[in-house]
């Protein structure tokens, strides 16, 4: 059985698998695809106000043309100095076409001069699980951390290079890969989805 994960990344739909590994129907593996995979090329407009808005349409978007159970989820960054600002514009935080680099950058500049103990973050994940037959169950999870001085580790994607979490003593970025799927904010939006996606799989209720 075929599950859509909608993304077009592939780090993403990694973390995906490690996440939600050992899913199975009648002994059957889960087969986890993403967008690219499907050969969907349609880009759903985020125009909700929060994180869960966006992930919602999303998932019954991308269930409704693939005709399969479909996970999808927002996250982003909200900065306490900033308003909780990135927020649910994170990724178009430095322009429709910024890098991932682009964007951390603009983040450090705009905190420069602020101090560590007003650094403070949180990484913020929405997920959304829709049924083909359009039926949706949400959950989400988050990580707290402050943001570093400057980017360090090779191991993430998106903020978090700048993303410095004081239990680890390092940035999301240096964290083991086992380390991260086990605490980051996407690691406790799934945890908290994983019981629901089973009872659909199953056909129980949920």
């Amino acid at each position: 059985m075929k599950i859509l994960i909608a993304t077009r990344n592939p780090g993403k739909l990694r973390e995906y698998e490690e996440m939600l590994a050992g899913l199975s129907v009648n002994g059957e593996p889960i087969d986890l695809v993403m967008l690219d995979d499907l050969g969907i090329e349609t880009e759903v407009e985020e125009t909700g106000d929060t994180f869960e808005e966006n992930a919602v349409l999303k998932a019954r978007a991308y269930a409704e043309q693939s005709g399969l159970l479909t996970l999808a989820d927002d996250s982003g960054l909200a900065v306490d100095a900033l308003g909780g600002a990135p927020g649910v514009l994170s990724a178009r935080y430095a322009g429709e076409d910024a890098t991932d680099a682009d964007r951390y950058r603009k983040l450090l500049r705009e905190l420069e001069g602020v101090p560590p103990e007003d650094r403070g973050a949180r990484f913020v994940c929405a997920v959304a699980l829709c049924t083909p037959e359009g039926e949706v169950y949400t959950a989400e999870g988050d990580v707290k951390g402050r943001i570093a001085f400057e980017p360090k580790g090779t191991q993430g994607f998106g903020y978090d290079p700048i993303f410095y979490i004081p239990g680890l003593r390092m940035t999301m970025a240096q964290a083991d890969p086992e380390i991260k799927n086990r605490i980051s904010h996407r690691a406790e939006a799934l945890k908290a989805i994983r019981p629901v996606l089973e009872r659909v799989l199953t056909g129980g209720g949920v």
